[in-house]
């Protein structure tokens, strides 16, 4: 039987529309069928009731007329009366033979039968007897009979039409319990090949979106292999041409980040060497403002080491010849060093810090953990204005860390969130800043992903990009050495970070570094910045 099974998605699709169309337009049919038959006898019931009653009634006004006509004439002996009385006699003989038909039964045609014999007796006793009272008596109780008569078959055709009625509706009964027991037998049916063609069907588009969503996810290694219907396999082979494909152009790129970085890492190292001979004096002892041009240019050296680490971890992520180094350490002293690290920019931007880390202890990869921090508070020193704050929170949920890094500046729009953490993608800057190189958000996200975590970008409590991110650790209680010895101390302690270093802190949650005095030079540069 396998020649009768289709090998293209079309001919399934056609199979499965003839399988399910031929029971279904079967039940159409018949319900039509059933339908008419049952409406063309109701139309037909209801042209014999109307014809029946019309019938009957005027049988029973013609026999008035011919009582009155038979009895005038029985008094007067006109001829012109027995015109009249013979008319009345034509017509209401004329509606005993029309309710022959209609009325069905023995015992109708027998009361029809004596209501013929009747009228012709009467007939014949009006042209027979001689005019009297006698006669008048007689010819009344004749009347009164054959009035019996009339009234009698009126009840039989009036009990024939409910009967009929009675018929109908059992036959009625009958027609809708029979659809119903079509349609119970035929929905099983249609579930049943619903469910074979889905079954058929539903593997190859498994595996159609299982490669699609690798595809966009970056992972190229796995073969894509597609088993079904001719157009889908064919589909399959178009997928796996084009992992190929994005595969090779992701081999190439990464070789040009590598080789690159590598020709970027040796003038740099050289700048960053002279700018630290400079800051020692090895040529001579440097003004204030002389030291405070060199600092710029340190920390812009620095600021350029990172860009590089980030395309240097990024290519060898792409590579994946990175993995994790897991180790328990604290997070506090990581938060510490990478706020102390971004101290000058702090200041040259006039920015202030709001921190509160709990004093949590997990086991992760150190050095991604910082990367992480680190790209983070750069994208929000960034895009802060100048005055603003920025807002860094980390708390233990359950087996859960949660890290927040916010700013004040104009956020993330709507529209570029689904793609911030793509790789290169820098979106539309805001007017007055520079765009990146779009990779230092790319690393964060994919070192997220290693550690089984998600980040997003979330609405809410600060009024810029607000970053959140979740990552599932295990979070080892402190020490209760380290823990303080009063509530007060104790809330301190659990929500907020000291940050050495920083001049002008006014309290160890808020660093308010716009207090902090600055050279002419320094001033120069930050608002050259």
């Amino acid at each position: 039987m396998r020649w009768l099974r289709p090998k293209s998605l079309n001919g399934f699709l056609l199979l499965g529309l003839v399988v399910l169309a031929g029971p279904l337009l079967w039940a159409i049919l018949n319900a039509t069928v059933q339908m008419r038959r049952l409406a063309g006898t109701s139309q037909r019931l209801v042209a014999d009731s109307v014809r029946v009653t019309r019938l009957t009634q005027d049988m029973f006004a013609q026999l008035t007329l011919l009582e009155r006509s038979a009895r005038l004439y029985l008094v007067l002996t006109n001829p012109t009366v027995l015109a009249a009385f013979n008319e009345h006699y034509q017509s209401i003989s004329e509606i005993a033979a029309a309710l022959h038909d209609p009325l069905r039964g023995q015992t109708a045609r027998d009361q029809l039968q004596q209501f013929n014999d009747a009228l012709d007796g009467i007939r014949t006793q009006l042209l027979v007897q001689k005019p009297g009272p006698h006669a008048a008596d007689e010819l009344g109780v004749t009347f009164a009979k054959l009035s019996d008569i009339a009234t009698s078959i009126a009840n039989l055709s009036n009990s024939q039409i409910d009967g009929d009625v009675h018929d109908l509706q059992l036959k009625t009964d009958l027609e809708r319990r029979e659809l119903i027991l079509d349609s119970t037998l035929l929905l099983p049916l249609v579930l049943i090949v619903v469910l074979l063609f889905a079954l058929r069907l539903s593997r190859p588009l498994r595996q159609i979106d299982r490669a699609i969503g690798e595809l966009g996810r970056g992972n190229f290694s796995r073969a894509i292999t597609v088993n079904g219907p001719v157009d889908l396999e064919r589909l399959g082979h178009q997928l796996e041409w084009l992992r190929h494909r994005l595969l090779e152009l992701a081999q190439e790129r990464n070789r040009f980040l590598r080789q690159m970085s590598h020709e970027l890492k040796t003038p740099l190292a050289n700048i960053r060497e002279g700018t630290e001979l400079l800051m020692d004096g090895a040529v001579g002892e440097l003004d204030t403002g002389q030291r405070e041009v060199t600092a710029i240019l340190r920390d812009n050296g620095i600021k350029l080491q990172r860009l590089i680490e980030n395309l240097l971890s990024f290519s060898a992520w792409q590579s994946n010849s990175t993995g994790l180094e897991v180790s328990e350490f604290r997070l506090r002293p990581i938060v510490k060093q990478v706020l102390e690290n971004q101290q000058l920019t702090l200041v040259s931007q006039r920015v202030r810090l709001d921190v509160h880390v709990d004093d949590i202890t997990l086991n992760a990869d150190r050095g991604k953990i910082r990367l992480i921090l680190e790209n983070l508070l750069s994208n929000a020193i960034k895009y802060s204005p100048r005055g603003g704050v920025i807002y860094v929170r980390a708390l233990a949920n359950a087996d859960e860390l949660i890290m927040e890094v916010a700013d004040c500046g104009p956020g993330v729009p709507l529209e570029e969130r689904a793609r911030i953490f793509e790789a290169f993608y820098t979106g539309r800057a805001p007017a007055g800043h520079v765009k990146g190189t779009g990779i230092g958000l790319s690393v964060v996200n994919e070192f997220v992903n290693v550690h089984k975590g998600t980040i997003e970008v979330v609405d809410g409590e600060f009024p810029g990009a607000h970053f959140r991110m979740r990552m599932p650790m295990r979070v080892v209680p402190a020490s209760p050495a380290t823990l303080p010895a009063s509530p007060a101390a104790m809330a301190a302690s659990a929500t907020t970070i000291p940050v050495a270093a920083m001049p002008g802190s006014a309290s160890a949650t808020t660093i308010p570094v716009a207090a902090m005095p600055a050279s002419p030079a320094t001033k120069k540069q930050a608002d050259a910045a």
